[in-house]
């Protein structure tokens, strides 16, 4: 846990990693509350009609506990995975508590997922186990290939046809549970990667996972816990950045967390229900704030009192980072991270990190630099590979059942992101683009990251992605593809309109030779622009 430091220097000199030998998560963020304040609020969950249900870290150690006595009679022990196809909700908090102290590994898939791709997960982790809602059953049935490991399902929402009672298997548990004690280093949870490259990989975590985020958790979000925190994200809990940058570690301080679910992200519900539950924590990705900007003035219109902002997925921009200070009245904290590693660079606007255009600094207890291909730092300036130093808590295991793909994730002890960045002299680190999304031009390398904040800032532009298009001449050039304002319709002239803006604003090599107008972009369920398929679009 972070001690409050008035520079950063302090802040990440004076910070010691203490991981104990044997750690269960599970414990950690439920147990350890409910022995000394059992009706301390744990989650705020928003019922569909408006109503709240508080679930206390009493009530948290009670049902999961009774989950994992269940479990452990459907033949769930330590090493087996469970499949949880969960979306915002209680259960999938004590769901992922309960896996954990049995000593299980749990894995969490986004309800967004159809069947090719529920299939390819559950086969590909040989899952024992479902857990999901009546809705994830209907996707589930449409499965065609077998899936021999799978033994059960259980149905959050009651009884149907297939599928174990949630509820009833919980009510009906008896008998003490003492949780499986665990290593630190032992597998906890397996996310799988988001796919914007090949085929998804389950990154394998070890129950130390939760203590690498914390450094980061209260970097961004300026020192949390504070009187009166309330944190809520708009992100799947099935991504890493619901789950371990929300949720888990919300659990772990104390603070509230909400549970709120959008079957579509919705901003003008975002903000009331930001007001409503008086949120003063959310983590909310780039997307999801380019969706929030297209409202005015909200703090007068919802009254909504937020202490911190915290974004990260995606480049942020500068135009962004101007609105939420206009509008949200806070400076948004840019993190970064990734499945395999996450949570080790942030700004933190309460101890003057912060820099229009970068992320920010290396979080305390992380080493990152920016790298050559060999493993060499470069030297400030210089364009490389954003990397992390191994060991590090927060660091991955290795990829489920493939060696090969894990080794080629170092070079020596430096785990590479596929992310290229540059680092400047005073430490701040600055995303350019992945490796396949920097686009080459003329000679010049060209990060869309740069080229889509500017489009935003053009009137008619609702969402902007920049790809590199193949071209005789220049080897590649650039193509937009933009989401107009409700209202607004694409033309030739509107098209050149906008090019010309950007030409006017970035520079002449850097500004769309080519604008295609779409109805929506490409998203994986982490909210990232899936760019590969623009650029398969040509």
């Amino acid at each position: 846990m972070l001690s409050f430091a008035a520079d950063y220097s302090s802040l990440y000199g004076s910070f010691r990693w203490q991981v104990p030998a044997r750690y269960n998560m599970g414990t950690d963020v439920c147990d350890r509350w409910a022995a000394g304040e059992p009706d301390r609020l744990a989650i705020l969950h928003r019922i569909g009609d408006g109503n709240y249900e508080r679930i206390t870290y009493g009530e948290l150690r009670r049902q999961s506990d009774r989950l994992a006595l269940a479990l452990r009679t459907l033949g769930v022990g330590p090493g087996h995975r469970v499949a949880l196809y969960l979306p915002q909700r209680p259960e999938t908090a004590l769901a992922h508590i309960a896996v954990w102290k049995l000593g299980a590994i749990s894995v969490p898939m986004a309800l967004l997922f159809g069947p090719d791709a529920l299939a390819y997960r559950l086969a590909d982790s040989g899952a024992h186990t479902l857990v999901t809602t009546e809705a994830g059953l209907a996707t589930f049935r449409r499965i065609e290939t077998p899936l021999p490991a799978l033994d059960h399902v259980v149905c959050v929402d009651g009884p149907s046809a297939g599928a174990e009672d949630f509820h009833r298997l919980v009510a009906e548990a008896t008998g003490d549970f003492t949780p499986v004690s665990t290593g630190a280093d032992d597998p906890a949870v397996m996310i799988y990667t988001s796919g914007t490259t090949g085929n998804p990989k389950g990154a394998l975590h070890a129950h130390r996972v939760l203590l690498g985020h914390l450094p980061g958790v209260q970097t961004s979000h300026e020192f949390l816990p504070r009187d009166g925190d309330l944190l809520w994200t708009p992100a799947d809990w099935a991504w890493i950045g619901g789950l371990f940058d929300v949720l888990m570690p919300g659990l772990h301080f104390g603070v509230p967390v909400l549970a709120c679910r959008f079957d579509k992200f919705d901003p003008e519900a975002a903000f009331e229900v930001m007001a409503e539950a008086r949120v003063r924590n959310t983590f909310l990705p780039p997307t999801a704030l380019k969706m929030l900007r297209t409202l005015e003035a909200p703090r007068a219109r919802f009254g909504i009192d937020l202490r911190t902002v915290g974004s990260g997925g995606e480049s942020l921009g500068i135009e962004t980072l101007e609105w939420g200070r206009r509008e949200l009245g806070v400076t948004i904290n840019e993190f970064y991270g990734q499945t395999e590693c996450n949570y080790v660079l942030s700004s933190c606007n309460a101890i003057g990190v912060g820099r229009p255009g970068a992320i920010g600094k290396p979080v305390p207890g992380h080493r990152v630099e920016v790298i050559d291909p060999d493993g060499n730092v470069l030297p400030p300036g210089e364009l490389g590979e954003i990397a992390v130093a191994r060991p590090d808590p927060v660091m991955f295991l290795g990829y489920w059942n493939r060696p090969e793909a894990t080794a080629a994730k170092f070079v020596g002890d430096w785990l590479k992101t596929g992310d290229q960045g540059v680092r400047d002299a005073d430490g701040y680190i600055s995303f350019v683009g992945r490796d396949d999304d920097v686009i080459t031009s003329a000679g010049y390398r060209i990060g869309p990251g740069e080229i889509e904040d500017c489009l935003l800032t053009h009137p008619a532009v609702a969402l902007a992605a920049a790809v590199g298009k193949p071209d005789a001449l220049r080897t590649e050039i650039v193509k937009a593809f933009v989401v107009l304002k409700e209202g607004v319709d694409g033309s030739a002239e509107l098209g050149k309109e906008i090019g010309a803006h950007v030409k006017s604003r970035l520079a002449a090599h850097e500004y769309p030779r080519e604008i295609e107008f779409v109805d929506s972009l490409p998203m994986t369920t982490t909210g990232k622009v899936m760019r590969r398929v623009l650029r398969d679009r040509g």
